[in-house]
Order: C-alpha cells, then structure tokens, then sequence
C-alpha cells in the first residue's frame, strides 16, 4: 500500500463514527461521580483543586470503559491512586526543567513498555503521563499538590464506590462473552448445514475464556450460568464438525446427509436459546421442535459408525448446555458418554426435564476454576512482560522509545513557543500514540479533527453564555457525560467532547477561554505532526514480521495436531490436558496471525518476501490443518480403546516436521515433509482404524498445500542482495506425481 493510500485509509478511519450500542445508565453514572468530586472538591478547596481532582474522577471513569474482565471498581482505583502519584512526583520536580523533562523521559518510556503487560494498563498509563502534563501546572506548593494528590484518589474511590452501589446490567459483559461463543456455535451449525467443510473463528471462544477467569471475589458472585458452559462449548465445536464433514462418514448427499441437516437445524435453535437465555439472565425457552429433533427413534438406521456417535455426544452435551444455561451449576463439565457403535436406537437422547442432573463419569476430567490475579499480584506479571519485550525488535520497545523521544521534543518545542501552554504538545503525542501504525496515524487525525470541534462548540458557548465557576463545573461535567456515552462509536466524537471539557474545566479554573483556544489547536497540530513524523522515522512495521509469525502459528499447530494423532496411539494415558493446552497455544497463535495481517494491512510498506496471495494460501493451508485435527478430536478414544500404534510414528514425525518447518520459514525456504510422508507410507501397510489413517492423509495433503502456498514466494536473498543459485535444491518439496 502507497503512503497515499495509507493516510486515507487511516484519516477515514479515524473521522469515522461506528454504530454501537450506547449505555446511557453508565455514563450517567460516570457523570454523576465526577459531578460529585467537583462539587466536593469546590466547597473544600477551590476552583483550582476542583479542576485537578476532575481529572482524576474523569480518568477513572475511563478506565471502567476499557475492555477489561476485572472488576470495575479495581479499575477505577488503580487509575485515580496511579495518577496522584504521576501528580505528585511531576509537581516536585517541575519548578526545575531539566529535573522534570527526565521524568518526563522515564515516566513516557515506562507508559510505552506498559502496553506489554495489555492494551488496558497501557491506555492507563499512558492516559496518566499526558494528564500529568496538566495536572502539574495547578498546585501552587507542595501541600497543595499532595492535596490534589488526595483528591484525585478520591475521585476513584468515588467512582468505584458508585459502581458498587449502583450496578448497571451486574455481570453483563461477562454474559455476553458466552452468549456470543454460543451463537458463534449455533451460526457454525446453520453454516455447516450448507457447507460441511466450512471454516470457524474461535475468538468468541477465546474472549469466553478470558471472561471466565474470575478473581476471588468475582468466584464468590459469579451466577450460576456462567459456571461450565463455556467447557460445553468447547467440546461441542468438534462435534457439529464431525458431523458435518462428508470424510466422517456422512455422504454429500441422500437421507443420511438430510439427517444431519436436521440435527444440525436443531443444535443451532438449542444453542441461540442458552446463549439468550445467558445473556438476557432468563430461563432456557427451549424450541419443542429441536427438542423433537433428537427424539426421532430411527436415527440409529440412518446413522452409524462415527456420524452416530457424533450425533450422541452433540445430543448429550446439548443437553449440558441447556441445564447449565438454565442456572444448574457445573463447575466441573461431566464428560460425554461415548455410545458404541450399534448402540439401542434413541439412546442419549435429549431430556424433557431440563434441570435434571447426572453422576459424573469417573473418566471426566476436574477443570479447576480459573483463577485472575489481584492487581498487588498482577504487578509482578507486568514488569515481568516488560521485561520479556525490552530489547531492540521489540515493537513494544520500538513504541516507548519512540514515545519518550517525542514527548521530551514536544515538551521543549511548546515551551520555546511563544504560545503559551505548552504541554499540550507532548499530551497530544502521548495520547495519540500506539505501538502500530493505523492506530497511531488514525488517532492523531481524531485528535486533530476533534480537537477543532470541541474548541469551536466550547468557544461559542463560553462566548454566549459567559458562564462562572459553577456553571463551567456544570458544562464540564455535561461534555464528561456525553463523552462517555459516545466513546464506543470511535476516536473523533471522543476527543470532541474531551476538548470541550478542557475547556470547560480550565476555565473554571480562572484561566478564559482565550488563552488555552489558539494555542491548544496549533500545539495539537504540532503534537499530532510528532507522533505521525515519529513512526515514519522510526517504524515498528508488522508487515515484515508476518513470516515469524506465520512460522509461530505453523510450530503451535503442529504439537496439537501430533497431539491428538497421540491420544489414539495410547488411549491408556490421559493425553486430554496435551490436546487442550497445545489447541489454546495454536488459538493464541492463530490470533496473533491475524492481528499482524490487519496490522499489515494498513502500513505503507512492502515486504517481497510473502506476497498477499502466498499469505493467504498458507492461511487457508494451516486452518484447515487445524480443522481436519478437530475432527479427529470430536472422538478421542476412551481409556480401554484399542490402541493405533501409527499414530505414534506420525505424531512424532508431525511434531518434528512441523518445528523444521517453522524454521524454514522463518528462514524463507520451503517446508519439507519427507518424514511425515514415510511415516504415512508406513502406515498403509497396516491394518488398523481407517478414519484416524484417512485423517493422516488429508493432514498430509494440508502440510502441501502449505508448501506450495510458500512456493510462490521470492526466493530467499544472500548478503550481496542476489538470489542464489539453488538454495535449498528444488523449489517443490516433491514432483507433483509423488504429491
């Protein structure tokens, strides 16, 4: 992508407005708290303190609006108790420049490396550093400072105290975290009713995950729907597709193939009814005709071998769900009964009474509850992820480097200026700038953009109405208000309403309008021209890096694939803990992938050595490695089952092949699959379970198309810049014939 064109795609992105559902309750809330600190602190201590505790009541509220599972009231301590102490220690050492713009320098740089331990303690500290720029410029001594220090404490205990007392949808992002990793299931199925071999995002799943781990306090209240399902919903993706794939059994067409339809039809309305039913808080109005569905008596005629047992275990934990969704506690998920082949006809079929429950199965395994830190114990946690990212390549590294650097420049130019206020500049970098490019270029845009129209409303209305000290309170507040009520619809409304409130806030400071209009729209141009001139002199770009990351996802599939190969080489061993952390590896892999392509995307670069059409081939290649390893995982053997002793050879050279492979890439040759191939020929020769050897062919077929998906890549450079001759002997891992 052209420069060019990277700039327009970023200014429309950062101008635009999103439709999202707003939460007026919240935002009220939020209003009301930084309402209370105002009027509070103007009766106890003035105009001045006021407005610097404003900031901190405002920043808190912000911080209760990030994507975050914590609790809430944590949130909004940790933000208000962070920015007293960046307060605090900026007023000590402002009186002496030289002293000041050094914490400037490590404050900025630490705030950058924050964004390693996740985006929400990163928009903190970053929030902290540019607020402080403000906040400093308020006390006049140094018990006044520790007093704003105090109050802006306060503001955060005020919010957090708000947010106790006064909860809005209690447990509500949480509940809709499942509900979307259901409906995500439920629209697979109806998918996979037209399209047996189709595709499946696990990112609900993953944001499920996330949501379920709870800290202590959070497990002592959690309703009793969120307990399991989400263990259900795990287990019920490799069985639609089991179901649904023409190489399980099931042919593309005929009564076998409307059988599943139907079941698939059904499964799609049961799991729409629990993910309703969690996220509205309601009782499971279970559809009578899906119910129905799995009540049919001649299923056991149409269906047999593994499509039958595919059926029993989907019918059985449909079963799980809707007793967990409609409020039946199951921290520990039973395990699915595995009907044989030749089961009595209608067995495992979906009860009337849903609130009935069953003895656990010996074989079940114990899911302990996932455990989140507590802020005192995520400290650690974090400067340990700092740790881990602070080194040259880093992006993270690149980022707080770059932010520093342009803080302290800022800093320097505003006060050379003769402007006046000149923090705004370093405020404006700090708050605009991110570790990637899009956001970086299309938050600098929303600034500037909404910079100007916060300034003119404000100025028109200070102009009209000449409001006091109360009144600007009042209209500080309102913008607050509105502010947090239109934050999810995107960067340009929200800086719109937080130029307001500056504006607003300072002037019932004392300061009027006139000397913060001018200079706040010229030093935000500058600001912005920073950040924008920083990430073009001194990148992060994503766009190189896609390889390492595409060999990341290549080395974390592999394991979980060999994975499951293992379980039925020793159905005796509890592989089920293997399969499950080497599929969250491969999960975790797989997002990082496609977080760097959308990345890429947007950066004005060009890297010759993946092209788009390479990188997506190769995509497609390793997802349907992933999806033909689910399969296999929908019927892992039971502990007694005849063993394939295959598998182990497989699995072990998948493993092996897989690692190599990731290397190769890494190092822009193409993958080869010799010994995954030897150990497939080995196995033809064997007499033992076709569906796991057909498995193994078609996880061959992927681990090709990956290769050729490579192949049409540009050839690796030498030193001097020149292709070699023949670096890795042919192109193709093998001639066509033999693939």
């Amino acid at each position: 992508m052209s420069w060019r064109r990277a700039l327009k795609d970023t200014a429309r992105s950062g101008i635009a407005v999103e439709k999202k559902r707003l939460e007026p309750l919240i935002a009220v809330r939020g209003a009301a708290g930084l309402a209370i600190v105002i009027a509070l602190s103007l009766w106890l201590f003035g105009p001045a303190a006021a407005a610097s505790s404003a900031f901190g009541a405002f920043q808190a509220a912000i911080a209760t609006f990030q994507r975050s599972w914590r609790p809430r009231p944590e949130l909004a301590i940790a933000s208000g108790t962070s920015l007293a102490v960046s307060t605090f220690l900026g007023y000590l050492t402002i009186s002496k420049e030289p002293l000041f713009l050094a914490l400037l320098v490590v404050w900025t740089f630490a705030a950058g490396m924050s964004w390693a331990a996740g985006p929400t303690i990163g928009l903190i500290a970053s929030s902290n550093v540019a607020i402080m720029l403000v906040t400093v410029t308020l006390p006049t001594s140094v018990a006044q400072a520790a007093g704003h220090a105090a109050m802006m404490i306060v503001g955060g205990l005020v919010q957090a105290a708000l947010i106790i007392l006064f909860p809005v949808r209690r447990w509500g992002a949480h509940r809709d975290a499942l509900a979307d990793a259901l409906a995500a299931e439920a629209d697979y199925a109806r998918r996979l009713r037209h399209e047996p071999v189709a595709s499946f995002d696990p990112q609900p799943l993953m944001e499920a995950r996330n949501a379920a781990a709870v800290t202590p306090r959070q497990a002592r209240r959690r309703p009793a729907e969120l307990h399991g399902a989400r263990g259900i919903a795990e287990r019920i993706r490799p069985v639609l597709a089991s179901l649904a794939d023409p190489a399980m059994g099931v042919p593309a067409e005929g009564p076998a193939r409307d059988r599943v339809r139907e079941l698939l039809a059904s499964a799609a309305a049961l799991l729409d009814a629990a993910a309703h039913a969690i996220r509205h808080g309601e009782p499971v109005a279970a559809p009578p005709a899906a119910l129905a569905t799995f009540r049919t008596p001649d299923t056991g005629s149409i269906l047999t071998g593994a499509p039958y047992r595919a059926m029993t275990r989907l019918n059985t934990l449909l079963q799980d769900v809707v007793e967990t969704a409609g409020g039946t506690p199951q921290e520990d998920t039973p395990q699915e009964d595995t009907p044989q082949e030749g089961a009595p006809k209608g067995r495992g079929e979906l009860r009337d009474q849903p609130q009935q429950t069953r003895t656990r199965p010996e074989t079940a395994p114990h899911h302990p509850l996932r455990r989140r830190p507590t802020f005192l114990a995520l400290i650690p946690k974090a400067l340990k992820a700092m740790r881990t990212e602070l080194h040259r390549g880093s992006p993270i590294t690149r980022h707080a480097t770059r932010v520093s650097a342009v803080a302290a420049t800022g800093y320097i130019l505003g006060t050379l200026l003769p402007l006046g206020h000149g923090y705004w500049a370093p405020l404006t970098s700090v708050m605009v700038m991110r570790p990637d490019f899009s956001q970086t270029y299309s938050r600098a845009v929303a600034r500037l953009a909404g910079t100007v129209i916060g300034v003119a409303v404000a100025t028109g209305v200070v102009q009209a109405a000449t409001p006091g000290t109360l009144q600007s309170g009042t209209l500080a507040v309102a913008s607050a208000a509105l502010m947090y009520l239109l934050m999810r619809t995107g960067q340009f409304a929200t800086q719109a309403c937080i130029a307001a409130y500056v504006v607003f806030l300072l002037g019932m400071g004392g300061e009027e309008w006139t000397q913060t209009v001018p200079e706040r729209v010229l030093l935000t141009l500058l600001g912005g021209f920073l950040a924008m001139l920083a990430y073009a002199v001194y990148p992060a770009w994503e766009t190189p890096r896609l390889r390492t990351r595409l060999a990341d996802w290549l080395a974390a599939q592999g394991p979980y694939v060999a994975a499951v190969f293992g379980s039925y080489a020793d159905p005796s061993a509890s592989n089920a803990p293997d399969v499950r952390g080497s599929l969250l590896t491969a999960r975790t892999a797989r997002a990082a992938w496609h977080a760097a392509v959308a990345r890429a995307t947007a950066e004005p670069v060009r890297h010759r050595g993946l092209s788009r059409t390479a990188a997506d081939d190769a995509e497609d290649a390793l997802a349907q490695l992933g999806r033909v390893a689910m399969l296999l995982e929908a019927h892992l053997p039971e502990r007694g089952a005849t063993p394939v002793p295959p598998a182990a050879r497989f699995a072990d050279a998948l493993r092996e092949s897989t690692h190599k492979g990731a290397k190769a890439i890494r190092e822009r040759r193409v993958p080869t699959w010799d010994a995954v191939r030897e150990a497939l020929d080995a196995w033809e020769t064997e007499d033992t379970d076709q569906v796991v050897r057909n498995t193994a062919t078609l996880v061959l077929d992927t681990l090709t198309e990956l290769s050729e998906a490579l192949d049409t890549a540009v050839p690796p450079m030498t030193l001097d810049g020149t292709a070699p001759e023949n670096p890795d002997g042919p192109r193709n891992p093998k001639d066509s014939a033999t693939r």
